[in-house]
């Protein structure tokens, strides 16, 4: 389930895009203003965000630069949703990093087809930065420590991995799921759990490698020599 941020100060219009997002099977974090956005944007791993422009202590823009400024929101799909239709305003939006730009009222079948399009266009570039990351010439020579290779049918030595960088068990299974580019619905479905513990394991695992988003920690993964496993039996 892909979670979505709407950060809107008007309480009708908000109410009515998260009762549409969730028949829509997605899972949506509110706020009212660009801090209170901000502030669920840093704490959760959030898919997308559909924001207003003219709200109370922080604007859209703003929010919208602080989040193409952070580490976790460069490639964040960010569609703005506002009542400003004219062409300076839109501009503007784009220029600070919006991906869409819908003027009020839009349809909304338009916003669901705007972010699916947008939730597929950044699977696809992570599926292929995880391609070309297993692809590329690192140089996996490790100390003795390092864990035997895996024959085709044998699960990676767990354990390992669990006490050199100290995650438990429960994450070092989601660490593998993750580095193979499966999305946290699938990794939920393939571990039996729900995507909310998944992604819990995955916030953790971040925080206790000093990482920020999923692109990292596959680097991470491939440059210390924890190549994704190609045939892994469910765990």
């Amino acid at each position: 389930m892909k979670h979505i941020l709407i950060v809107e100060d008007e309480p009708l219009i908000k109410n009515n895009l998260k009762e549409f997002l969730e028949l829509e099977d997605y899972w949506v974090w509110e706020a009212s203003s660009g801090v209170e956005g901000l502030e669920i944007f840093e704490r959760e791993l959030i898919d997308l965000v559909i924001s207003d422009i003219l709200m109370p202590e922080m604007d859209g823009f703003e929010l919208c630069s602080r989040i193409r400024n952070s580490q976790t929101g460069k490639f964040i799909p960010f569609i703005f949703l506002s009542a400003q239709a004219d062409f300076s305003s839109l501009k503007k939006g784009y220029q600070y990093g919006a991906d869409e730009y819908l003027v009020k009222p839009c349809q909304l079948e338009e916003l669901k087809l705007k972010i699916d399009a947008l939730l597929e266009r950044n699977q696809r570039i992570h599926q292929e930065i995880t391609s070309l990351l297993q692809k590329s010439t690192v140089d996996f020579n490790k100390s003795p420590e390092t864990p035997k290779p895996q024959s085709e049918n044998q699960q990676p030595e767990f354990s390992f991995l669990s006490e050199q960088l100290t995650i438990t068990p429960a994450e070092e299974r989601v660490f593998f799921e993750v580095i193979q580019g499966f999305t946290n619905k699938e990794i939920g479905e393939h571990l039996f759990i729900s995507h909310r513990t998944v992604q819990a394991h995955l916030r953790n695992i971040l925080r206790k490698l000093n990482l920020s988003n999923r692109y990292q920690l596959v680097r991470f993964a491939l440059e210390n020599g924890y190549k994704p496993q190609q045939n892994l039996e469910n765990c």
